[in-house]
C-alpha cells in the first residue's frame, strides 16, 4: 500500500510541474483529488485492507491529499506570476513605437507668418486685454454711442461699460497713450462677436496694424500692404484698394486680392467677381489722435486690420471656418 501512495505522489507532482497553464493544473487537481479522482478511489479501498494496516494507510493518504492541494495552489500561483511577468516584459527585439509629434495649429502658423512679415518691415508686436472697456473698444476709436457696432446683437457685453473686445484695435490707443510717435505696431489676438455661420464664429483672431509718424501718406499704406499681400500669397497675387468706410480711419479702403480658388476667372467662392476681400485699412482719423493727445497737424498715420481665419481660408482654400475649431485630426494633420 505504501508503494501505491508513493507512485500516486510521484506521478501527481511530476505532472503538476509539467502543467503549462491554469487549465492543465485544474484538470490534474480533478484527476487526483476530485470525487472520482485517483486519491479518492485509493481512500475508498482502505476498507479492504487488514484492520492493522488501515490507520497507517489512511494517514498516508490524508498527508498526500494535503501535499497535493498545496502543490496545486503553488503551481497556480507560479503560473499567474509568470503570466504577469510576461505581460510586463519588454521585448527589445520589437520595433519601437514612436510617439506622435504635435505641431502648431494652422491658425497659429498663419498668425506667426503674418507677424514675421510685419516684424521684418520694422513693426513691433503689442498686446491688449480681451475683456475691454467701452471707452477703448469704441469711444477711443471714434465709434459714438449710437453706432451700430454697439448693438447687443454684435457685441458681448459683460456690463454696461465692459465688453469682450470686438477687434484688437483697442490696443492702438492704449499704446499711443503711453508712447509718443513714431509708432509702428501690430496687435494680434482673439476677438469676440455675436456671430456664427460658415464664415463667422463667436471667437476669432485678428491682426491690427498701426503706423504713426510725420509725413505718413496713403502711398505708404499701399506700399506696406502690397508687400504683405505678395509675401503671404505670392509675388504674382493681384490686389486692389476699394473705397470703404470705418469710423476710425479717413479715407478708408478695403483690400481685395485675386481669387485664390479660380485665379480671378470667377467662381462661387468669389461670387463670380474674381476678387476676394482680405482686410480693411485707412488713414487714422484725426479724432483718434485727439483722444490720445497727438498733434494732428504734425503727425499722420495709417491703420489696417485683418482676420487670421480669413487669411488662412484663402491661403489654404478652405470653405468652412468651423473646420479650424472642430479638432478633427484628419483636417489638422494636413498642415
Amino acid at each position: 500500500m505504501q508503494q501505491t501512495i508513493e507512485q500516486i505522489r510521484a506521478e501527481a507532482l511530476q505532472r503538476l510541474q509539467d502543467a503549462a497553464d491554469r487549465e492543465a493544473v485544474q484538470a490534474l487537481s480533478v484527476h487526483f483529488l476530485g470525487r472520482k479522482g485517483v486519491l479518492t478511489q485509493f481512500l475508498r479501498q482502505i476498507s479492504t485492507l487488514p484492520p492493522k494496516d488501515r490507520p497507517a494507510a489512511g494517514q498516508a493518504a490524508n498527508r498526500l491529499k494535503a501535499e497535493l492541494e498545496e502543490a496545486v495552489a503553488q503551481r497556480l500561483a507560479a503560473l499567474e506570476a509568470r503570466q504577469r511577468a510576461d505581460a510586463d516584459r519588454i521585448d527589445v527585439t520589437l520595433p519601437g513605437r514612436p510617439a506622435p509629434v504635435g505641431h502648431l495649429h494652422p491658425l497659429t502658423q498663419v498668425k506667426v507668418e503674418i507677424c514675421e512679415i510685419f516684424e521684418r518691415m520694422g513693426f513691433d508686436i503689442a498686446e491688449g486685454p480681451e475683456v475691454e472697456t467701452d471707452y477703448y473698444n469704441f469711444e477711443a476709436l471714434n465709434i459714438p454711442k449710437d453706432h451700430p457696432a454697439r448693438d447687443m446683437q454684435d457685441t458681448f457685453y459683460v456690463s454696461d461699460n465692459i465688453v469682450l473686445r470686438t477687434q484688437t484695435s483697442p490696443t492702438q490707443p492704449r499704446v499711443m497713450e503711453k508712447q509718443p510717435p513714431p509708432v509702428r505696431i501690430i496687435a494680434p489676438g482673439k476677438v469676440y462677436r455675436c456671430d456664427s455661420d460658415l464664415t463667422h464664429t463667436p471667437m476669432f483672431h485678428q491682426v491690427e496694424g498701426l503706423l504713426v509718424d510725420t509725413q505718413v501718406s496713403f502711398g505708404d499704406l499701399k506700399g506696406v500692404l502690397t508687400e504683405f499681400v505678395h509675401q503671404i500669397f505670392g509675388p504674382r497675387t493681384p490686389l486692389r484698394f476699394r473705397p470703404s468706410f470705418f469710423p476710425f480711419t479717413e479715407p478708408s479702403a478695403e483690400v481685395d486680392i485675386g481669387c485664390t480658388i479660380c485665379g480671378g476667372a470667377g467662381c462661387r467662392v468669389c461670387s463670380h467677381t474674381g476678387w476676394l476681400e482680405i482686410l480693411g485699412s485707412g488713414m487714422v482719423h484725426p479724432a483718434v489722435f485727439e483722444k490720445v493727445g497727438y498733434d494732428t497737424d504734425r503727425y499722420s498715420g495709417f491703420a489696417f486690420g485683418m482676420g487670421i481665419e480669413r487669411i488662412a481660408m484663402l491661403k489654404y482654400g478652405i470653405d468652412d471656418l468651423r473646420r479650424f475649431f472642430e479638432n478633427d485630426l484628419r483636417f489638422l494633420r494636413q498642415f
